[in-house]
């Protein structure tokens, strides 16, 4: 009887077992047969997704391919050469503006080095690029696309190492580069932990990982995360950074390892050259006075291309043939553009202005006017004015935030202690009034000589040629200091029509005597004086205070 009942009972959970596992399998087979179904709905709009495809904007179109597409970056692209594609490559950082071939530069110049006999870069040598802005980035290490990461079993995914509880190290960029180059765009805006990560790597030329889960023994870990974990992921490539920023900007530890690299804005001519070669390669017609138009408005490629693209879907819209001027002015009118500063002199004497000559924030050299006015007045009403410029800036420090005043406020009162103590010039007998005219905020000690010389223009009623200009940092004991960029600044001034420039005779080189303009190196304001007015300054000011 007791056998009969536990026969019975085992027939019936038997049974139980059997319709759960069969009620399993059933659904394990519906559940197959749904997803299968569900992927191929999902795999059929997918392929109908990759079916679907808008024409490539043109900017991407026009993209440089080969060397003598990048225009206007000649000396910037030289500089990459030299840097990249000898026999001992060095890391690059290269600044400018958006838009003026950064990118395209550097992919260039890569493959120039692997064809380059002396190059140790190989033919197969890849061209890693990530953006900065974008890098995703997790603190805990659990996710580091830059470097590389090791994926531990507990997390989800780990696949079929998890349950052997073997770790799975993850490359990241500098990895994937090995052999070649990486390019970080936007450099500048990297995470500081990323950053002196990347420096080690740098340093290294391998990444080492970490990890509890790693044990030396574990015999069930294989031989490949071994000597990952070991001798770490192989990181030897070449660092190419862009950024918009300026070199303050930028960690002194990645300068002190890169090569700094500086391309230029372009050119009005520059501009053109790239409007005229797309338009040859897409047969689009366009008036002249619209072409000049768009080198008016435009200082890198991508705006240009934009404009030009703009101006060329409105024609189409209205079914016309060629870009008008009004088509242009109508692209500027909506995109807000603002024209360029390009100053060209006319040959002319006047009293009270000079040309001086700055460097915009990306190596840019510009001609500006600077004026000034000295009236005669009594002692309660005499002023010194100074408009135009930054008057005060903030100086981000590591810990801590400084104020300075302006450079060019300093400059002035140079130039007016120097009058009172040394040329005995009563100037608080005057209101003066200095004035910059660019519509660029100026800063920066390198336009004192030339506020000498406006101020003693407009003391002494003495007129100054327009084809003059000068750059150079002036002291309250009249010496002439050398400043930075005066190789773009004579350029610049070349380009105006300027025919004598006058810069510190400590940035006098031979390149300055190859541009096609005479340049006029000096070391005290009586040389600058002399070289302006064609006459002595202690003299004049002899004869001012006798009169």
């Amino acid at each position: 009887m007791l056998q009969g009942f536990l026969l019975g009972a085992q027939l019936f959970f038997s049974f139980v077992i059997g319709i759960y596992f069969l009620m399993q399998i059933k659904n394990q087979t519906s559940s197959k047969a749904n997803i299968h179904k569900d992927a191929t709905v999902q795999y059929e709009k997918m392929n109908a997704l990759r079916h679907i495809s808008l024409t490539e904007p043109l900017s991407e179109k026009m993209r440089p391919k080969d060397e003598k597409d990048i225009i206007g970056q000649e000396d910037g692209l030289k500089a990459l050469k030299t840097a990249l594609c000898g026999p001992n490559p060095q890391h690059i950082i290269i600044y400018g503006s958006p838009g003026i071939g950064k990118t395209a530069a550097a992919r260039i110049a890569l493959d120039i080095a692997k064809k380059s006999k002396n190059s140790p870069f190989k033919e197969d040598a890849k061209f890693i690029e990530i953006d900065a802005t974008i890098l995703r980035f997790d603190e805990r290490s659990i996710a580091d696309p830059l470097i590389g990461s090791v994926h531990d079993p507990i997390y989800q995914g780990a696949g079929a190492y998890g349950p052997a509880g073997v770790p799975q190290p993850k490359p990241g960029a500098v990895t994937k580069a090995h052999g070649g180059v990486l390019f970080i765009d936007e450099i500048g805006e990297l995470h500081s932990i990323q950053m002196n990560k990347l420096l080690k790597v740098l340093e290294d030329r391998k990444v080492f990982l970490e990890s509890s889960y790693y044990s030396s023994g574990d015999e069930n870990i294989p031989n490949h995360i071994h000597d990952v974990f070991k001798n770490g992921l192989p990181a030897d490539f070449r660092l190419i950074g862009a950024t918009t920023r300026s070199p303050e900007d930028i960690p002194a530890a990645l300068r002190s390892r890169c090569v700094e690299i500086f391309f230029k804005d372009l050119s009005y001519d520059h501009i053109l050259s790239i409007v005229e070669n797309v338009l040859n390669k897409q047969k689009i017609g366009i008036k002249e006075k619209a072409k000049t138009l768009i080198g008016k408005y435009c200082s890198n490629g991508r705006d240009a291309i934009n404009m030009l693209q703009t101006a060329h879907s409105l024609v189409k819209l209205e079914d016309r043939e060629n870009i008008e001027e009004q088509d242009i002015e109508w692209v500027v009118q909506t995109g807000k553009y603002t024209p360029r500063i390009d100053k060209k002199i006319h040959e002319d004497y006047q009293i009270g202005k000079i040309n001086g000559l700055a460097v915009s924030g990306h190596g840019q050299g510009m001609v500006l006017d600077i004026e000034a006015v000295a009236k005669p007045m009594d002692r309660e009403n005499s002023e010194v004015k100074i408009t135009g410029i930054i008057e005060q800036e903030d100086l981000h420090m590591k810990n801590s935030t400084i104020k300075r005043k302006s450079m060019v406020s300093s400059s002035v009162e140079n130039v007016l202690t120097l009058l009172k103590m040394r040329y005995n010039i009563n100037v608080n007998r005057y209101l003066l009034h200095v004035n910059f005219t660019s519509g660029i905020p100026i800063d920066g000690p390198s336009a004192g000589i030339a506020i000498f010389c406006a101020l003693y223009s407009a003391l002494f009623e003495k007129s100054v040629s327009s084809e003059i200009a000068m750059t150079g940092e002036i002291s309250i004991k009249g010496f002439v200091y050398p400043v930075g960029g005066v190789y773009e600044k004579v350029l610049a001034a070349k380009k105006a029509g300027v025919k004598k420039v006058i810069i510190p005779k400590d940035n006098m080189q031979d390149l300055l005597l190859n541009i096609g303009i005479e340049v006029i190196p000096v070391e005290t304001i009586d040389e600058v004086i002399k070289n302006v007015f064609e006459e002595d300054l202690l003299h004049a000011a002899n004869t001012i205070l006798h009169a």
